[in-house]
Order: structure tokens, then C-alpha cells, then sequence
């Protein structure tokens, strides 16, 4: 019994267990089910289904790749809100990251009387050293500022050639604002005078590197016109403007509205100035031009208050009363009106006088036609020559009487008129006055037509016909330096620059080459150009160097003597250095005592390797030890030449 008793205990013990384990495996399979689905219903509500949760037991085993760190923990974090924390097992991954994009290079530099300022980002490979020694030479004394920081990434293909852009800009521009990036130069600067900025642009635009995009705003003092003009006109051609002055930008628009209103269909070249008699001179000039186009004819002047009005002969009076009555009311309080219906002129016997003024391409000016006394012809005939020469002048003038009044006036407005011409041609009749011709002057219209208003008033009936030639602006067809250094190599061809022997005096037969020279640098504008000596072989090498360099000083002297602007030349010597003939010939030692001009351009910096390029190639030696080694060997002046014009 004992026995029995015992053994039902243990029966019952043991049926007691594994009822236990039975019942714990399954509360554990139903919590780590419960766990496993709450916690993957929780990540797919937050967004990340990439995640992938397991159940071990009571742990939860999140898998998946996580885009991010941050988006990884942010994971482990909403599972860790719907079980403990501590049952989370992370097994995921984190996605490798992007590669880190190159920061866009770019320097601002900022140049005023107080120094030049530069900041922005360049790269790593970018010499700083030779960059300072180009700032501080452009500086030329003043203060620099280096505000720049370095990024170790690949130089951009087009950051050198926009740099070096940049730096010549700057030292043509002693107040700019210049920024440059790889593919983007802006310049911002401030000229002296209008025609200081027409120059300015000029020479930036002829420079301007391939594949850089060339933004150029340089600003002028505005002029100050007395009187201030605008003058409009319809005729059988068409509308015309023969002077545009404006006071502000909307001045300019409310003029151009209204000629384009009135049929007006070209370029307006409205002068922005001073000097305007009105802060309502936009309007009135517009209403004027507004009449015109209803007149559908006529010719308008506005000069500072006064609106000198003429009509189209046989205009209807009552039309012309109409619109000058329309016109007279709608003017600022400050502007009178003078309106003239013009009447059918009498016929005169043998037709009316005339007298004619032309000027040749080559600036012959022949004077012909009827003045009305000795006395007028010797002050037409002087006047001519004090404008065009006296070498220039032909006469072919005839005295009659009866000229109709103001007619020696005329004349010489009409030769003062030609005066702006480069050719063409002034016609001179009792009741109009016509100037044909081309001109380099962008504004020789306007300033012809104020002109003729001065000094025959208002009413004066005249008609321009004036075209602007780009080929005889002496800005704008400045040869650009390549051109300029093939001329001098032209003129060197068969003639070189020759000196007493062993010295720095030019000889007497070297003088019509230097003169040729320097009529042709005269044209050249501003250029940086170097002015090379070299000598042969005989003699110490010392000694040849410094006579080198006296002739090539006295090269620059000379052209300096022949009012060549010479402040951006340098002369060096370079002795017996890079012959270009046998030293040991008469005719080798002769083509060797040479001067050579060439342009300086900025040197351009030198590309240095990069650590990221060099992995990148697995190159086993920088092109930077490259360099350097060739450097050694050669010595190189800092700024090379870009082409050569030998004097030989």
C-alpha cells in the first residue's frame, strides 16, 4: 500500500509536468506569434517594408536592409514600443551610402582702391602660392585679402581656363566685382566715362574662353546733354529717330511704346543721360510722338521744354489743328508747343540753290555749290580745313547773290555735320538739309541732330541718314592681340631691329621698322606684350645678358617716345639664351642678336594630381613629380609668351 501511495505522488507529479511544459511551450508560441505579428504590423504602418520580423522564443528578430542608419534605429525603436526592448535582436543591414557629391568651385573677388578681396572654394590642387603671386602682382601694392578654402575633389574640366579669364579681367578692372565658377564667368565693374565701358566690353568679349558662359555689366557716369533731345520723325520711308535722350529706364519704355505704336519698328538707341528738364519728360516725350503717328507724318523735337511740331506738306489744317490742339492739352504744365503747317514753296527759275559737301572713304572732301560771298567761302574753306586736314580739301564753290537768308549758316552746319562722317555726303538746300553717310560713332545720329538744331533752331527741317559701321568704330575693330603680334611678325619678316655694335643704340636703319611697329601697337588697344633681347654667343655671358636687356629697354622707349601706350609692356633680357641659329656662323650669330615681341598671358595653374585621382588611375607617379622634374631642367620665366613676332 505504502509502495502504491508513492507511486501515485510521482505519477502525478510527473503528469503535473509535462502539463506545465506543455502549457508554457504554448503560452511562449502564442506570445512570440503575438509579438512577431504586432511588431510587423507596426513597421509596415510606419513605412518600412523592407523590414522582416521572426520569432525565436520570446525574442523578435527584425531583418532588411535599412536604407540608413537613422531609418535603422528608428525601426528598432517602434518594435522595441509594442515589446521589451531587451527581446529585440537586430539583424539588419544598413544600404552602402551614395558617394558624396563635388562641392561646386567658385571664387568671388572684389576689387576696389582698398585692396583686392578674394573668398570662395577651390580645389585642393589649385597652387596657392602661384595663384597669391598672380593677385598681388594685379594688386600691385595693395592690400590682398585671401578668404579661400580647399576641397580635395577633381578640378573641373573648364575651372583653369575661366580662372585664368577671371584674373585678366581683374587687371583690367580696378573696381569690379568678377565671380567665376567652371563653366560661368560674371563681371560687374565701374568705368570712367561711356567710352571707356565701350572699350571695357570690347576687349573682355574678344578674350572670352571657349565653353565659359561671359556675363559682362560694366557701368558708366551717365553724360550730361544740354539740351536734352528727342527727335521723331514719319516720312515717305518711314518712322525714324534721329536723337533719343531719356532721364530714367522707364523714360525708355514709355518712349519705345510709343514709337512702336506709331510704326517704329528697329533698335531704339535712347541715350540714358542727365540734364532732363522734367521728372515727366517720358511722358511728354511719348504724347509728341504719339501726335506724329496720328498725323501719320511730320517730324517732332523735343529740346528740354520746347515741342517744335512740323507737318507733311499738304497736312489737312483741320486734322493739324486737331491733333496740335490734342497735343497742347495733354503736355506736362512745363512743355510749350510750336506747330508749323508748311505751304507749297513758289517754283524758282533754274531750280533752288544748292551746296554740297563730300567726304571720301580714303578723306578727300570736295566742297561744291553756291555761297553767297568771298567772305563765306574763305571761312567755309578754313573751317573745312581745321575739321578735315588741308592736304584733304577741294573747292568747288561758286559766288552768287541772292541766297536766301541764314544760308552761310547752313553751310557750315552741313560741313560740321560731315565732320562726324567717316564718308558720305551733306546736301545743303534753302529748305531742308539731307546727311548720308556711315559712321563708327553709335550715336552719330543723335549728336548730328543736335547739333543742327543748335545752330538752325528747332523748326529746321534736316534729314539723317546715317549708318553705323562696326569695321570703322576704332573701339570696336580693334584687332584682337593674335592679329595684332601676326602683324608685327608680318612687318619683321624680311627686316629686323638692328643696333650700333655692341651696344643699346638703335641704329638709324632700324627707325622705319620701329615707326611701323608702333603705328600698328597704336591700334592694338591695351595688350600685355614682352619685349625680348637676345644675343649671340661671343663675349661673357654676363655681359650679353645686360646689353640684351639695354636693347630691349631701349626698344620700349622708343615705342614709348612714338606715343605708344607701353605701362602694361615688359622688357627683358635673355642674353645668349635659346639661339635660333648655329653660333658658330657669321649669318647664325646674326639671326641670334634679335629682339622678339609676344604676348604675356597669365600662366596658367598647374594641375596637380589630386589623392582621389591618383587612386582612381593607380598611377604609381603624380603628374605633379612629372612636372616638377621638367621644371628643373627648364627655367621658364613666369609668364610665358603666347606667340612670338622675331624682328629678324
Amino acid at each position: 500500500m505504502r509502495l502504491s501511495a508513492v507511486f501515485i505522488r510521482l505519477v502525478a507529479f510527473a503528469i503535473a509536468g509535462i502539463f506545465s511544459v506543455g502549457a508554457a511551450r504554448t503560452t511562449v508560441s502564442v506570445v512570440e506569434e503575438r509579438s512577431v505579428q504586432g511588431v510587423q504590423e507596426t513597421l509596415i504602418n510606419q513605412g518600412y517594408l523592407w523590414a522582416n520580423v521572426l520569432g525565436d522564443g520570446l525574442q523578435v528578430i527584425i531583418e532588411g536592409q535599412a536604407p540608413t542608419e537613422a531609418v535603422r534605429f528608428r525601426a528598432i525603436s517602434a518594435a522595441g514600443g509594442i515589446v521589451d526592448a531587451s527581446r529585440v535582436i537586430d539583424n539588419m543591414s544598413v544600404a552602402d551610402s551614395e558617394k558624396i557629391a563635388a562641392p561646386e568651385f567658385a571664387i568671388e573677388i572684389l576689387r576696389n582702391d582698398s585692396g583686392v578681396s578674394l573668398i570662395g572654394l577651390i580645389p585642393a590642387s589649385t597652387d596657392r602660392e602661384d595663384l597669391a603671386d598672380q593677385i598681388r602682382d594685379i594688386a600691385d601694392g595693395q592690400p590682398v585679402t585671401d578668404l579661400l578654402e580647399v576641397a580635395d575633389y577633381p578640378t573641373p574640366d573648364n575651372w583653369r581656363r575661366a580662372l585664368n579669364y577671371g584674373f585678366r579681367a581683374l587687371e583690367m578692372l580696378p573696381r569690379s566685382k568678377i565671380s567665376v565658377n567652371a563653366d560661368r564667368v560674371i563681371v560687374n565693374a565701374i568705368s570712367d566715362s561711356p567710352e571707356e565701358k565701350h572699350r571695357l566690353e570690347t576687349a573682355l568679349a574678344r578674350n572670352t574662353p571657349d565653353e565659359v558662359e561671359l556675363s559682362i555689366d560694366i557701368s558708366a557716369p551717365r553724360p550730361v546733354i544740354s539740351p536734352f533731345t528727342v527727335r521723331f520723325g514719319i516720312d515717305e520711308d518711314g518712322p525714324m529717330f534721329d536723337a533719343c535722350a531719356a532721364d530714367t529706364s522707364e523714360a525708355v519704355a514709355a518712349i519705345i511704346a510709343a514709337a512702336s505704336d506709331a510704326g517704329y519698328t528697329d533698335q531704339v538707341n535712347c541715350t540714358l543721360a542727365l540734364g532732363a528738364p522734367s521728372r515727366r519728360w517720358g511722358e511728354a516725350v511719348a504724347l509728341a510722338i504719339k501726335a506724329v503717328g496720328d498725323l501719320e507724318g511730320g517730324t517732332v523735337t523735343i529740346a528740354d521744354t520746347d515741342v517744335t511740331f512740323l507737318a507733311p506738306m499738304g497736312t489737312d489744317p483741320r486734322k493739324f489743328d486737331d491733333v496740335i490742339g490734342a497735343l497742347e492739352n495733354a503736355l506736362p504744365d512745363a512743355f510749350a508747343v510750336t506747330a508749323e503747317l508748311p505751304v507749297m514753296p513758289e517754283a524758282t527759275p533754274g531750280g533752288p540753290p544748292r551746296f554740297t559737301a563730300t567726304r571720301s572713304p580714303e578723306g578727300e572732301v570736295q566742297l561744291r555749290g553756291r555761297i553767297p560771298d568771298e567772305l563765306t567761302n574763305t571761312v567755309a574753306e578754313n573751317f573745312a580745313i581745321a575739321k578735315f586736314g588741308k592736304g584733304n580739301i577741294t573747292m568747288g564753290t561758286r559766288v552768287v547773290d541772292g541766297l536766301p537768308s541764314g544760308w552761310s549758316v547752313r553751310v557750315l552746319a552741313g560741313i560740321e555735320a560731315l565732320s562726324e562722317l567717316s564718308n558720305g555726303a551733306v546736301v545743303v538746300e534753302p529748305d531742308t538739309l539731307e546727311i548720308r553717310g556711315n559712321t563708327g560713332n553709335e550715336v552719330a545720329s543723335a549728336d548730328i541732330s543736335r547739333l543742327l538744331i543748335e545752330k538752325l533752331g528747332q523748326t529746321a527741317d534736316f534729314d539723317i541718314d546715317v549708318t553705323y559701321v562696326k569695321q570703322l568704330d576704332p573701339i570696336a575693330s580693334l584687332p584682337t592681340p593674335e592679329e595684332c603680334i601676326a602683324q608685327i611678325s608680318s612687318v619683321t619678316a624680311d627686316r629686323k631691329i638692328t643696333f650700333d655694335p655692341s651696344s643699346a643704340d638703335i641704329s638709324a636703319g632700324a627707325v622705319p621698322l620701329i615707326d611701323d611697329i608702333a603705328d600698328i601697337l597704336k591700334k592694338c588697344g591695351d595688350l600685355r606684350i614682352q619685349v625680348a633681347g637676345f644675343t649671340d654667343s661671343q663675349g661673357r655671358e654676363e655681359m650679353n645678358q645686360q646689353l640684351s636687356q639695354r636693347r630691349a629697354d631701349a626698344v620700349l622707349t622708343a615705342l614709348r617716345a612714338r606715343r605708344v601706350p607701353v605701362s602694361t609692356f615688359e622688357s627683358i633680357g635673355f642674353g645668349e639664351e635659346n639661339p635660333i641659329a648655329d653660333n658658330d656662323t657669321e649669318d647664325g650669330r646674326e639671326a641670334n642678336r634679335r629682339i622678339e615681341f609676344s604676348l604675356i598671358v597669365p600662366e596658367p595653374i598647374p594641375e596637380e594630381e589630386t589623392t582621389l585621382e591618383a587612386i582612381a588611375e593607380e598611377s604609381p607617379l603624380p603628374t605633379t613629380m612629372l612636372d616638377e622634374e621638367a621644371t628643373d631642367e627648364e627655367e621658364a620665366p613666369t609668364e610665358e609668351p603666347a606667340e612670338d613676332a622675331t624682328t629678324e
